[in-house]
């Protein structure tokens, strides 16, 4: 009987409270599959911990280890945002994950990240056999900004639409409570560079007229500065404060980032640098309201303390669910949510085409933003609300959240050449 290949397993792109959920729910099942899979190796920093050859040896963790990273937050094995081009560009990119692949026996490669990196699985699949080398290529989805497509949901963002609905309820509350003699206007800056979703999951937290946020600004609705300006003048009159979530990706009539720095980031996209001041200074200077405004920036993907039950979930189950796809013998593809029932939510896990997934946003459907665009509607509030329900808290030690640091113990190296990232 043939030995079983290894597995390389990385994290990429902006890490999430529940990566290390699919994380665990791939080790885990890697391990019940002893005559199929060998050891599973996790690239350090992502897929540039293939590329300098620096693979951690995941069998040197105990099984309370692997366990706890289902409720530990971030990438456990360290993530980058490196992309791949194509096989002509990045040739040299590519000849060297194969000889890395070779050395350490690795017939499967799981990626696990948003469409960047469902991208370079993708290419992987495709280019590994030319260059004489097979592997089973399995992207394993991953974004806060819940912008695949295929899948009916991407996991990462039922955590962060939970930690943006509650957060701007409770500052909604606090505003309320000092409207008279302080702040009138308040404003929560939340991630989402061309798709509103997260903005949007602040929505949940109005449930009736004048409840925070009163007004939701999202990628998708080109700002219009009078008509913004009137409501927020409005929503002050009538309710004595406007508390706002407001997409980084907001945009100005001429379709430019209100926010752009002009600094691009790793994947060629624009660095964006900071809406909320912005919009608190065209409060200021057009309504003269007391303002403050907070950026949830980091904290919202790193909430593991309120994560979604069923985020927490679905994010384990893609994981083990990449294994299972892969030892059936698929290739190229990645494994999704699929909604089957709205009341009561169910779900279940289907499979799509890597080809299908690389590169494409899905953005937030028209039907989904109110007439006025200031806010969310019924059929939004139908897909969103079973994203965020249940808790899963870790445990907790001396009043703080107990997480798991792994020993991430490195392989020994077998190529004798160096590669400078």
């Amino acid at each position: 009987m043939p030995k079983p290949k290894n597995a390389f397993y990385a994290q990429s792109g902006g890490v999430t409270a529940v990566i290390n959920a699919s994380a665990c729910g791939l080790i885990e099942t890697a391990r019940r599959y002893k005559t199929k899979i060998g050891k599973v190796y996790a690239g350090r920093d992502g897929i540039i911990g293939a590329l300098t050859e620096d693979l951690i040896d995941t069998s040197k963790e105990s099984a309370q280890a692997i366990r706890a990273l289902r409720h530990t937050p971030a990438g456990a094995f360290g993530s980058c945002r490196y992309k791949l081009k194509g096989l002509e560009e990045s040739r040299a990119q590519y000849t060297r994950l194969i000889e890395v692949f070779k050395a350490h026996d690795i017939g499967y490669f799981f990626y696990n990240g948003g469409g960047d990196s469902q991208d370079t699985a993708h290419k992987v699949s495709q280019i590994s056999g030319k260059l004489g080398y097979p592997i089973t290529c399995i992207g394993i989805p991953k974004t806060v900004d819940n912008d695949l497509p295929v899948t009916d949901c991407c996991p990462g963002f039922g955590s962060v639409a939970k930690y943006v609905a509650v957060s701007i309820r409770e500052a909604g509350f606090d505003v309320a409570s000092m409207a008279k003699t302080s702040t009138k206007v308040f404003i929560m800056e939340v991630m989402g560079r061309h798709a509103g979703w997260i903005a949007a999951a602040g929505g949940l937290a109005a449930e009736k007229d004048g409840d925070a946020p009163q007004i939701i600004l999202f990628p998708e609705v080109v700002l219009d500065e009078q008509k913004f300006i009137a409501k927020v003048d409005e929503t002050v009159k009538k309710h004595g404060y406007c508390a706002m979530v407001v997409s980084e990706g907001v945009r100005n009539s001429e379709g430019k980032f209100l926010s752009e720095s002009g600094i691009k980031d790793a994947f060629g996209h624009a660095q964006l640098g900071g809406v909320a001041p912005i919009i608190a200074k065209l409060v200021k200077d057009k309504l003269g309201y007391k303002y403050h405004w907070a950026v949830a920036d980091y904290l919202q993907r790193a909430a593991r303390h309120i994560a979604s039950k069923v985020d927490v979930e679905q994010a384990y189950a893609v994981g083990k669910a990449a294994v299972t796809l892969a030892i059936k013998g698929h290739n190229a593809v990645m494994p999704t949510i699929v909604r089957k029932s709205q009341r009561p939510y169910k779900w279940t896990i289907g499979v799509t085409n890597l080809a299908d997934v690389a590169n494409v946003e899905k953005k937030m459907p028209t039907d989904y933003i109110s007439a006025d665009g200031f806010g969310i509607t019924k059929q939004c509030r139908a897909y969103l609300e079973p994203l965020i329900q249940g808790e899963d808290y870790p445990p907790f030690k001396n009043g703080l959240p107990a997480y798991v640091r792994l020993k991430n113990m490195a392989v020994k190296k077998k190529l004798n050449t160096e590669f400078r990232i």
